[in-house]
């Protein structure tokens, strides 16, 4: 596609066998693209624009493909920059700077929802570095993403077919711990007792089934981000489109090689476990002791700490933020539960749940009584809108007790977004925000 400001990420192709169906299938999903033909104009791209992730084609650029990933991280920081590489998974390309290694050819579905894990990932990663920053400002220390170098935990479900039971073995030979679930029920059942870094779903002569455990993964808010691969057989009717608008990270066959799959799944296994060590070390800011002891959240004044910073990286590391405030609505309905303190008894449970609606790259605060505040990185203003109006939506769900003999009560909020351009306008854009929750609520 042509040269556009909107464009997220970098696709780098020789020509347009595999770039071209990739391009407009990503741009369809939202995930706006620009291709570059050799290595110039990528770190041209990269530097100009607000490139959140590159895509190259191995086979299709040649030589300099292999030095090509680490030049465009170079040229991309501080902010970090995720690249996947389409070709054949090999360990060897992780030394090279690639970030995942996916086999051709790549489905848009596919590389959208590889890039939307590995974006947030990378915004993870900055967002650690800031917060030990702040936190150490504050005379608290965060510990690094723990480095797991044990065996990658697989989990294999399905029907013990030849071709499945050929694939374990691949998978063993790779350096995998695997377990076999013959059934959905046994796999839940390993799924709720075990950590797994990778799911391999068989879809043999029942598909549906493989699809209906994709698709309870995926309604499971602690199982939702483990990757699942689906083995089926080439003639089955499901079709790779459907699999993937399913929720499943990667679809093989028996046609394809059992060394490759398994290779395949290593892969998908280890970017799993690089994201949740991110996630855990930015969990360690809950029992940091620094945090508000009612609702778990940033107090006011490391709110506003971290605010500045983040500020200050965004305009660095050339990324969008915007901060989000919510506002207790004053309404009719409220007014017994104010007088009986039955409002300040849920404000704990209020706080926790925007703690667990909120990304782990986002920092949750409270700033008040009944005001609470979200600082979003990588987010414009409109994305923010809508992520407090999700939050907002869920806790409206949610009836609160107002004492013996009364109904319980629901809460609404008011709702004000501003984008932050500058550290010297972080707080500006934070009154801003609260200004406008005085007036917009949230629907």
């Amino acid at each position: 596609m042509s040269l556009s400001v909107q464009a997220r990420i970098l696709i780098v192709a020789r020509d347009d066998s595999l770039a071209g169906p990739l391009a407009e299938g990503l741009d369809r999903l939202g995930w706006r693209t620009i291709t570059a033909r050799g290595r110039f104009a990528a770190v041209t791209a990269i530097t100009d624009l607000q490139i959140e992730g590159a895509i190259i084609d191995l086979r299709g650029v040649g030589e300099e493909a292999l030095g090509l990933a680490r030049r465009l991280k170079a040229a991309c920081a501080p902010r970090r920059l995720p690249v996947i590489a389409i070709g054949d998974p090999d360990p060897i390309l992780e030394t090279y700077g690639f970030d995942v290694t996916l086999a051709a050819p790549l489905h848009p579905a596919q590389a959208a929802m590889r890039l939307e894990t590995l974006v947030r990932t990378a915004v993870a990663e900055e967002e650690f570095e800031l917060r030990t920053e702040t936190f150490a400002e504050f005379g608290r220390k965060l510990d690094a993403p723990e480095n797991d170098v044990s065996p990658y935990r697989v989990l294999a479900i399905g029907e013990p077919a030849p071709q499945f039971l050929a694939l374990n073995n691949a998978l063993l030979r790779n350096g995998a711990d695997v377990v076999g679930a013959f059934t959905a029920y046994t796999a839940f059942d390993y799924l709720h007792e075990r950590i797994f870094d990778a799911v391999v779903l068989w879809a043999g002569d029942n598909p549906q089934e493989a699809l209906s455990i994709a698709a309870g993964l995926r309604r499971n808010t602690r199982l939702y981000h483990t990757p699942a691969l689906l083995y089926m057989r080439k003639e089955t009717y499901v079709t790779v489109t459907e699999a993937f608008h399913r929720g499943l990270s990667d679809v093989a066959s028996p046609e394809t090689p059992e060394s490759e799959t398994a290779r395949r799944i290593v892969e998908l296994a280890r970017s799993y476990r690089r994201q949740m060590a991110v996630r855990q070390a930015l969990d360690q800011a809950r029992t940091s002791g620094l945090m508000d002891a009612a609702t778990g959240l940033f107090t006011r004044d490391l709110f506003a700490a971290h605010l500045g910073r983040l500020a200050q990286a965004s305009k660095l590391r050339n990324r969008a933020l915007s901060v989000c405030v919510l506002k207790v609505a004053e309404k009719p309905e409220l007014k017994a539960a104010r007088a009986g303190g039955w409002l300040d008894r849920a404000v704990p449970q209020i706080g926790s749940m925007i703690g667990r609606l909120v990304r782990v790259e986002d920092t949750a605060a409270r700033l008040g009584p009944e005001v609470f505040a979200l600082a979003l990185p990588n987010t414009p203003g409109g994305n923010g809108r809508l992520a407090g109006e999700r939050i907002a939506a869920v806790i409206g769900c949610t009836a609160f007790e107002a004492g013996e003999g009364q109904a319980p009560f629901v809460v609404e909020f008011d709702l004000g977004v501003a984008p932050v351009t500058s550290a010297e306008n972080a707080g500006r854009a934070l009154e801003e925000a609260a200004a406008h929750a005085q007036g917009l609520k949230a629907s």
